[in-house]
């Protein structure tokens, strides 16, 4: 992947969180305004739970910003790491507020409190409308690939199946008074909630340990090197994320000595086929000729 392509779907990130935040902070000053006449706690309450995913969006936000700053002495590979790190948040806060409902519902199951459905009907709808928009706004392909992204995204997920969840469970409460559809519907939706951090915590862990990344087969791309002319053994071959979408690869290849004079014709060949094989945007490879082990490195 290119600079300039890596460029636009940054910007493209960028714009989709704006929107994001513009929805989820509309509704949420609408419903700390209207919490505040009405003397509403149910709203002040979603008021504060839509403040958390403001937050939430802004951190990704931010950490896409600081992302695209250029490389420096201090940080030769740039600031990519920083949308790691922001999804590492977000996947510790997922799993942190499903703990919370899980043993929030498991308490209101063996004691349902008495709620006033009405309400809590009309503000889920009008919630369920804002989160949709939301997630209208960041979804595509990237939010996919970029666990960033994919952290602000799961969190207005959580929110618009809660949505869903309030509707049903005050339908239920309207229609037969079962006040224990709630936090039923609460612990179902948090256990859900609770597996996708989980899962979004493991792949953040994976890059942060310079795990290999997904769809690169280490023994795949060996046997392709050494099908290379000249070639006749790879080590120390490495490949690493710095962050969802910016790849690095390192090897030392083993050239025949009949070959040592084409160090720069072997090199370009690696090069056309790591790019046409995998999407790895730096790589360094180090030549090693076969009896005396003489060295030339050559980044790309």
């Amino acid at each position: 992947m290119s600079g300039h392509h890596h460029h636009h779907h940054s910007s493209k990130n960028k714009k989709s969180l704006i929107w994001a935040m513009i929805i989820i902070g509309s509704w949420m000053f609408i419903e700390l305004i209207g919490g505040i006449l009405t003397g509403s706690l149910a709203l002040l309450a979603d008021a504060g739970h839509m403040f958390s995913d403001f937050i939430n969006l802004l951190i990704s936000f931010v950490a896409i910003v600081f992302a695209s700053r250029a490389a420096t002495n201090k940080k030769t590979f740039g600031n990519h790491r920083i949308e790691i790190l922001a999804a590492l948040m977000n996947a510790l806060m997922l799993i942190g507020v499903s703990v919370y409902i899980i043993f929030e519902a498991i308490g209101r199951l063996a004691a349902p409190t008495i709620v006033s459905s009405g309400p809590m009907m009309i503000i889920a709808i009008i919630g369920l409308v804002a989160n949709i928009g939301a997630l209208m706004v960041l979804s595509g392909k990237n939010t996919k690939e970029n666990l960033n992204m994919r952290g602000a995204y799961l969190h207005v997920l959580g929110d618009t199946l809660g949505s869903v969840s309030a509707i049903l469970a005050s339908s239920l409460i309207m229609a037969f008074q079962w006040y224990w559809a709630d936090p039923l519907l609460s612990l179902l939706i948090a256990m859900l909630i609770a597996l996708s951090g989980v899962r979004l915590l493991k792949e953040t862990v994976h890059v942060l340990m310079e795990g290999t990344p997904s769809g690169i087969q280490i023994e795949e791309l060996k046997k392709g090197l050494m099908a290379i002319t000249g070639v006749i053994d790879v080590h120390q071959l490495h490949v690493w994320s710095l962050s969802s979408d910016v790849h690095s690869f390192s090897c030392h290849l083993v050239i025949d000595n009949t070959f040592s004079d084409n160090h720069q014709r072997i090199l370009n060949e690696v090069d056309r086929w790591i790019s046409n094989h995998a999407n790895i945007q730096n790589r360094a490879i180090q030549i090693e000729t076969a009896g005396d082990f003489n060295c030339i490195t050559q980044p790309y």
